[in-house]
């Protein structure tokens, strides 16, 4: 299939790590549609990549937390495409309000999370877009090569955060963190069931990007960030399913 007639739909798409991706995809001929909350930002997004040489990038006004949302962008991509070929689970928050010790130590939230911040991190960041990718997943279907991308992060590898030699391991924010296992956990059971189709089913890891949740001190640049979910979403038929990536090199679950 060419990329010219693939369509690719990603949530949270009008910045940071999804506007970014939109851009690498849409610059390679796929049609883009971004999922936007604000439909004013999402078109706005999308002007400015057709500025810079996407040929097509469609906004829509979509939140994943709102069921009605998804039959929407459904009946959206049956009625115009009628099918989808890539799918970004990008949308999601990080919002525990940790404080990070003078000295520059770790920091770990365990103990002092609510009960109401697992649940609305959870909701946004694995509830939605399983309900989402399975609202999607006919369509998907119809596509000769689909490919389902959830973003997570290395902060959900159980491997890392057991490992004192880990970067990571004296940093846990965790509502965050088990979010990303748990949608890794979907990833893999996702693939599993998928296995023999078409469709490919990866967890990316972006890497630690300049953007609002990443923060000004980390060492990516945010052009940087969309390379690996736009990988994921233009695998090769010999490209791998079900793992754990970040450009081209696996992570530890």
């Amino acid at each position: 299939m060419s990329n010219a007639a693939k369509v690719a739909f990603i949530t949270g798409g009008n910045r940071g790590l999804g506007f970014e991706t939109a851009r690498i995809l849409g610059k390679q001929g796929i049609t883009v549609v971004i999922g936007s909350r604000d439909l004013a930002s999402g078109e706005a997004a999308a002007k400015k990549l057709h500025e810079e040489g996407a040929q097509s990038v469609e906004a829509v006004r979509f939140d994943v937390n709102k069921a009605a949302d998804h039959k929407e962008i459904y009946d959206y991509f049956a009625r115009k495409y009628g099918k989808l070929d890539i799918l970004i689970n990008n949308a999601g928050i990080m919002d525990e309000g940790v404080e990070r010790p003078a000295g520059g130590a770790g920091f770990n939230s365990t103990s002092r999370v609510s009960a109401e911040k697992l649940r609305q991190t959870f909701e946004t960041n694995f509830f939605q877009p399983i309900a989402l990718t399975q609202t999607l997943l006919p369509l998907i279907k119809k596509s000769s090569a689909g490919r389902i991308v959830n973003l997570s992060s290395l902060l959900g590898s159980l491997t890392e955060h057991a490992n004192p030699a880990s970067r990571i391991y004296d940093r846990k924010t965790f509502a965050y963190d088990a979010s990303k296992t748990a949608i890794n956990a979907f990833t893999v059971h996702l693939a599993q069931e998928l296995r023999g189709t078409p469709v490919k089913v990866n967890s990316a890891h972006p890497g630690w990007v300049k953007t609002a949740m990443g923060g000004p001190m980390a060492p990516m640049e945010l052009s940087e960030g969309g390379k690996t979910s736009a990988q994921l979403a233009t695998l090769g038929e010999d490209g791998p399913t079900g793992g754990f990536f970040h450009l081209g090199e696996v992570v530890p679950w």
